[in-house]
């Protein structure tokens, strides 16, 4: 057997959300939205069941949806893709997938982002990469250029970036983004950008993506999920967008993981795309409602909460809250005295993890992230005694 895989243990939110099922636990750890989703966006995947051919699609995406995607972005983002830019995934974690093994030869270095997405280092090293970390601490999560430069070396080949960064629920400002792209265009590097959360932002503020900077629409992959975006994330729909030089080792990477979607989910998202621009900012301000019933809540119990600029997500700081014990410590004692789930942030670590973070998730009804919020007041003195 595969070492890599045969010593893995089970994803934290796997693991966290088994349990949370079989204790009856609120489960405020896996980020998935309560909701149906857009109506029409459903209605769209059902007729198109019926009405549209359930044959393989092109390898590459429908058409339909590649120039749907590429319009998306020029209306939001002001991008300037076109179609033959952008290979349709079976969701983000598989355009992850296809992007590193596409861009990451053995031997390579890439320079990853800690608290970082749980699937990027094994994929990495699946390439016969070299994950390089660059370690980020609550409560700014800070990017800084001299970690940065420390951890780069003449074998580096490409950074991850996933912005908004979850589970930090921190986005990069035009300042950070351009002291990034300056750095990779320096180094020579591809930048994989996991954009998912694009449309998960609050307070106003718009992400900007890092292939629109000076020198990065050449050498960046940017990766979208219409899962993150119409809160479907069982619909497993994204896409990579590249330059053609890009996209075309892209696409051959693609080819041999699950080769195409189904053409019923990606005629849906390519109707969402174009009409639900409304219901994308409607959720957004229903999320951003979540965020501070939960803060507040979690704040009036006594619990010290970080920022939450975007994503499904806010965390605690248990040191700040008085609470003695590490993340995991406290998420299972949670799960068993409270019986509310949530997830450890030194999962998210790949070595020297920060633990005295966890992370909830509050994109719930309001009844619930209540019922949630009460049970972790009641249990609040009892884990402060550790």
């Amino acid at each position: 057997m595969n070492p890599l895989y045969a010593r893995m243990g089970t994803t934290i939110f796997e693991a966290m959300s088994a349990r949370a099922r079989a204790t009856g636990a609120i489960n405020l750890g896996q980020g998935f939205a309560d909701g149906r989703g857009p109506e029409a966006v459903l209605e769209a995947a059902a007729r198109a069941v019926v009405e549209r051919s359930n044959q393989y699609p092109p390898m590459l995406g429908l058409p339909e949806l590649r120039h749907a995607v590429a319009d998306h972005y020029a209306r939001h983002q002001g991008l300037n893709l076109t179609a033959e830019e952008v290979v349709v995934t079976s969701g983000a974690t598989e355009a992850l997938a296809a992007a590193i093994f596409a861009c990451v030869s053995p031997g390579d270095e890439v320079i990853c982002f800690q608290p970082l997405y749980d699937a990027y280092v094994p994929l990495i090293r699946q390439a016969g990469g070299v994950p390089k970390f660059v370690r980020l601490q609550p409560p700014e999560w800070k990017i800084d250029r001299a970690a940065l430069e420390a951890a780069v070396s003449s074998r580096t080949r490409a950074l991850i970036l996933n912005n908004p960064l979850n589970p930090a629920a921190t986005m990069c400002g035009a300042d950070a983004l351009a002291m990034l792209a300056d750095f990779c265009v320096a180094h020579d590097l591809i930048a994989i950008c996991d954009e998912v959360w694009e449309h998960v932002t609050f307070d106003g503020a718009r992400h900007l993506p890092l292939i629109g900077f000076p020198g990065m629409r050449e050498r960046t992959v940017k990766i979208g999920s219409a899962g993150k975006i119409f809160a479907l994330t069982g619909f497993k729909v994204g896409w990579m967008c590249a330059a053609p030089a890009i996209a075309r080792v892209l696409s051959k990477a693609h080819q041999f993981l699950t080769f195409t979607t189904p053409p019923n989910l990606q005629w849906a998202v390519a109707e969402g795309l174009a009409t639900q621009d409304g219901w994308v900012q409607e959720a957004r301000h229903r999320f951003q409602h979540g965020r501070d019933r939960l803060r507040a809540g979690l704040a009036t119990a006594g619990f010290a909460v970080l920022p939450s600029a975007a994503t499904y997500f806010l965390s605690v700081d248990l040191a700040a809250s008085g609470i003695a014990l590490d993340d995991v410590a406290f998420a299972n004692r949670l799960i068993d005295e409270a019986g509310v789930a949530c997830i450890p942030v030194s999962a998210f670590y790949a070595e020297q993890p920060v633990t005295s973070v966890a992370r909830f998730c509050f994109v719930k009804e309001d009844a619930t992230l209540d019922a949630a919020i009460a049970r972790i007041a009641e249990a609040r003195e009892r884990l402060a005694g550790g």
